[in-house]
């Protein structure tokens, strides 16, 4: 049986944040400490002072959210007693305030305390899907949480709030939207439901990432993304991912690289392994053969349509001023090797690894764990 369930109301425009904090008396924001001390956590804490609400934030959320910090705010949510509670920031704040609303309601009955979620990045689409993710600093391995209960209920989307990223983190976190919406689109789990998403992510995404790159002031561009960010949200939190994302997430935890980066640099070499390019044309093949479709990048034959949303891949990496293999992150053969296999156990039992759309061994991601070293992936 399949479904599809999107509960967020997604709101944009002008006096958005206003509508949702209308009648509540003390909120819980969840943030990090750049957005803290920048100030740029005053774009909730004003609307919040303006309605006569009060507040708590909790920034002590780093990149990477683990356990303690996700514990620490679990204490303080319960003791604070909020009637609403406000995740702002980009992916790891999000999955935070995800996890710390979690967690509590397991320990104590909160009703039906709210979740907003204002993301100030194009990337993880984590404001409107049914996943969090957790880090264990001391195993240095990341754990996926997957339940409805961390779909937030409200999704405030400002492209104001982007002009400012760092031309990196545009990059990372728009490779990352890609990323989601390809997963999506030929996860197990798709649906005609989740391509409509995916289908309009993508397209989204390859008209205006490096728009945006190049001008990041430019809020049509930066909106434009941000709705291919939500979408591919809603899109894999309802289709599911694949072995990108499981081998991202333990390469990431590993080698401390930042989830789209590693996402984007494992992308090119998994649609090779998922199209069955240099062994035999799978089903998949005929998925990757649609997005080309769907970029007027469609050639006659499979193969070449494959082929080129691969090269399309690389080319968004190389423009974004990305890298196209591992060791271009300076990690050594010798320490890549040393690690291998625990990687790709750890990848393998990543709850993505069910919906990924062609069966796979260990033996499998390890071999596209060292093409992806090597940065070849024919």
């Amino acid at each position: 049986m399949q479904s599809f369930y999107l509960p967020t109301k997604i709101i944009f425009g002008e006096q958005a944040l206003q509508e949702v904090i209308r009648d509540k008396k003390r909120a819980f924001i969840v943030t990090d400490r750049f957005m803290h001390d920048t100030g740029k956590v005053d774009y909730v804490t004003t609307a919040l002072n303006g309605s006569g609400a009060v507040y708590e934030i909790f920034s002590d959320v780093k990149p990477d959210p683990d356990i303690t910090i996700i514990s620490k705010g679990v204490e303080k949510l319960l003791t604070f007693c909020p009637d609403i509670v406000i995740a702002f920031g980009g992916g790891s704040p999000i999955d935070a305030a995800k996890s710390v609303l979690y967690f509590a309601k397991k320990q104590t009955d909160l009703g039906d305390l709210p979740l907003v979620a204002i993301p100030t990045t194009s990337g993880t689409g984590s404001e409107v899907s049914r996943f969090a993710v957790v880090t264990d600093a001391e195993k240095a391995v990341k754990y996926l949480l997957v339940d409805d209960a961390l779909i937030a209920d409200y999704a405030v989307l400002d492209p104001t709030l982007l002009t400012s990223l760092p031309a990196k983190v545009t990059a990372d976190t728009g490779i990352d939207v890609f990323t989601h919406a390809i997963e999506a689109f030929v996860s197990k789990g798709h649906s005609d439901f989740s391509d409509a998403l995916a289908e309009k992510s993508v397209r989204l995404v390859y008209r205006y990432l490096l728009k945006a790159y190049k001008e990041p002031e430019n809020l049509f561009y930066r909106t434009r993304m941000h709705n291919a960010s939500c979408l591919a949200g809603a899109a894999f939190s309802n289709a599911g991912l694949g072995i990108n994302h499981s081998m991202a997430h333990a390469l990431g935890a590993r080698f401390h690289i930042s989830h789209g980066r590693a996402n984007g640099i494992l992308l090119p070499y998994v649609m090779s392994y998922n199209a069955g390019y240099t062994t035999q044309l799978t089903k998949t093949a005929e998925r990757y053969a649609k997005i080309s479709r769907l970029l007027e990048l469609e050639s006659t034959s499979i193969l070449q349509s494959v082929l080129n949303v691969i090269r399309t891949t690389l080319r968004f990496l190389k423009e974004l001023e990305m890298p196209t293999s591992i060791k271009e992150l300076g990690i050594s053969e010798e320490e890549f090797e040393r690690v291998l296999p625990e990687l790709a156990e750890t990848a393998i039992a990543d709850h993505c690894t069910a919906t990924n759309p062609e069966p796979v061994t260990v033996e499998n991601i390890m071999t596209i764990y060292r093409q992806a070293w090597l940065g070849k992936w024919w």
